[in-house]
């Protein structure tokens, strides 16, 4: 049965240790948004050892291009993208820190492999729920690739930012395990 966890960034590996699939997490925070071009950046830039446009220890990683922001709001609808577009990179960052991505779609095998050696945690957030996850982004600020538009790594500031584990740091897989229980024999 799963449960609803108030969760304040930045992650700790005991904080991603207590979370199971199937609970519902309310972010609170900072977390950064980052597609799959922002990904293959910064994993150059680890390569040639440059400094980092934010802290990957602790970090998490929410995988949307938002649209432009109305007069009023901090951003735009703010949906997320699907995720296997990022798992080239994805466990380049978990070793380097990173404890938490958002997205949608399931994660592969490397990018499992990853998250249970180093207590990382995959989150879903709802597919076309993007202008109403945007009421949760409080503030948010370009902090490197401007030139990749809507695809710059932005630094959000969330309250109470929804998303659900799809997949712990055990292994547990959400997008397994639902298709199992509905499934008829």
């Amino acid at each position: 049965m799963s449960s609803t966890k108030k969760i304040t960034t930045p992650l700790t590996s005991e904080m991603v240790k207590d979370l199971r699939i199937g609970d519902k997490v309310l972010l609170t925070g900072i977390i950064y948004s980052a597609r799959d071009a922002a990904h293959k950046r910064i994993v150059d830039m680890m390569a040639k050892g440059e400094k980092l446009p934010f802290e990957l220890q602790g970090a998490t990683i929410y995988f949307m291009g938002p649209a432009p922001a109305k007069p009023g709001y901090a951003i735009g609808s703010a949906g997320p993208t699907t995720s296997y577009r990022m798992d080239a990179y994805s466990p380049t960052l978990i070793a380097a820190g990173l404890k938490g991505m958002i997205g949608k779609g399931a994660r592969s095998k490397e990018v499992v492999e990853a998250m249970k050696q180093h207590a990382a945690v995959y989150f879903a957030a709802t597919g076309g729920a993007g202008a109403l996850i945007a009421k949760s982004i409080k503030k948010a600020e370009i902090v490197a690739f401007e030139d990749l538009g809507a695809e710059a790594v932005r630094r959000l500031e969330v309250v109470d930012f929804p998303c659900t584990v799809a997949q712990d740091c055990y292994g547990e897989n959400l997008y397994e395990e639902g298709v199992k229980e509905y499934r008829k024999e």
